[in-house]
Parts: structure tokens; sequence; C-alpha cells
């Protein structure tokens, strides 16, 4: 007696696997040639691009039938949360994880390019160094200077109003997708120091959101000097790319006006003797 082979027939109304090619470039460290390699990959229904660069990451192989080195590329909470996986797919900075590529196909796209971000250090196929972006949030003092109030009690009342305005600001993922699609932020082999270049855009709206907040005001005056300075606010060319690039769509512009006009008051005490 022999008995059927049990299957697992596809569920009615279920998509097979469509083949997508993926055209990547690839560098196999820092200062080496760039190259181009293709591959062909079988993309499931909801796939994004993280999901099939993990495909590729498991059978590196070209279209050529050549085997090759797993693509390295960077990422972390998969939710458009930690910024990490910002990449140029087709032409256009984004969240890859947010990629998803049926709606890269329901846009007309036949192949998916997928590239490192353009202003920062390659360290290796689509992972970026982006160390620059840091240190100038350092030097912005991006931050709440809490230190010696944890005993002063519960902090000042805020206004619900104002609260609502900061947290779109607090949203803020350092995706780096702002600088990567402004013409005024350089590539760092471009750029003479890191101190003497345009900031960009999410930076000073860290400013902004750091100025506002009761504690965080503190350190108001150094940020104002700080934007003041060779590479800050002033060098914005209002070329406007990072709002529209930007995947939490926080008011860019409305920072760099709301910076601008504080940093002229700032400067305006300053000549006066007044102090903020």
């Amino acid at each position: 007696m022999t008995t059927a082979p049990v299957t697992n027939p596809q569920p009615r109304g279920a998509q097979r696997p469509r083949t997508i090619r993926f055209r990547i470039e690839r560098c196999d460290g820092p200062g080496k040639p760039a190259r181009w390699e293709a591959f062909d990959v079988p993309v499931e229904p909801g796939a994004n691009v993280i999901s099939c660069l993990q495909w590729i990451a498991a059978n590196p192989v070209t279209i050529e039938g050549k085997r090759t080195t797993p693509v390295v590329w960077d990422s972390g909470c998969l939710e458009e949360v930690c910024g990490a996986c910002t990449m140029r797919v087709n032409g256009r900075v984004r969240q890859s994880c947010t990629a998803l590529i049926e709606n890269l196909l329901a846009a007309g796209v036949t192949e998916v390019t997928l590239q490192p971000m353009s202003k920062f250090p390659v360290v290796r196929d689509l992972f970026v160094d982006r160390q620059r972006f840091f240190n100038d949030l350092k030097r912005a003092k991006a931050w709440v200077p809490i230190d010696g109030t944890y005993n002063l009690g519960a902090g000042p009342r805020e206004k619900p109003a104002d609260q609502a305005e900061r947290y779109v600001l607090s949203t803020c993922m350092t995706c780096g997708c702002c600088l990567d699609a402004c013409p005024q932020y350089k590539k760092e082999e471009d750029a003479k120091e890191w101190d003497q270049s345009f900031v960009g855009a999410a930076v000073i709206s860290q400013v902004r959101l750091f100025n506002e907040h009761p504690t965080g005001a503190a350190l108001k005056p150094e940020r104002l000097d700080f934007m003041a300075s060779i590479g800050g606010v002033s060098d914005c060319g209002n070329a406007q790319n990072c709002v529209k690039v930007c995947p939490k769509e926080i008011p860019l512009t409305e920072s760099i006006a709301a910076i601008g006009r504080a940093v002229s008051i700032h400067r305006i005490k300053q000549f006066f003797g007044v102090r903020d």
C-alpha cells in the first residue's frame, strides 16, 4: 500500500514570490574602488529592502552565477526608530526597513538599486560612518543638562501645546536622510574641517528642541553661539530638500527659521550687552 505524498498547497489567492533584480553598489573598504553587483531575489509579499538583503546574505550569488561575499549594511530596530538603515534606494535616500518592495513596484520600478549614503565615508558596501554627524550633535550640546538636578523636585509645568510641538522635534532618529539630501552639506572628503562645514538641518532642529526645553534652555546661549559660527544656521541655502526626505516629517525648515531668528536676537542682545 502506498500513500500519497503530503503537500502544502498555496492558499487560494496567495501570491507566489516574484523575482526582482537588485543592483547593489559594493565597496570592500575605506578608500577602495566601488563596483556593481546584481542579484535576482525571490520577493515574498510584504517584503522590504532589508528582508531582501537578508536573502542575498544567505545566497550571495550574482546573476552571472558567481559566488561573492555577503552584502554589508547597517540596521537595528527594523521599524523606523533607530535610523541605522539609511541608504539610497533607487537614488532616493530613505530608511530601507520601510522601503516595501510592493510600493516600489507600484511606482513603476522594474529593478531595485541600492547605494550607500553619499555624504559619509563608506566603511563597506552600504554601511557608512556617521561619526561626523554625532560629533556635530556634541558640539551643539544637544542634551538636557541634568547633573545635580535630580534632587530639586519636580520641574516646571509645561503647556500641552509646547509639549506637542517639541514631541515632533524629539522624533528625530539621527538617520541622516536630511544631511544626505542637502546640497550645502558637503561630503566629508570635500569638507576642510568638521568644525568649518555646515552642520545640517537635523542638528539645527535639535538645537531648537533643547533650547525650548525648560531645563535644556540653561545651555541656550552656548548653542546659539555655535549656531552663529561658521557652519551654523546662516550656511543653510534654503533648498528645502531636508524636509522632503525626512521619514518622520519633522518641520525642519520651521526649525531652521526659528533658530535663524533666535540667533539674530541673541547677537543683538550681545551687541547691547544684554544677557539671555
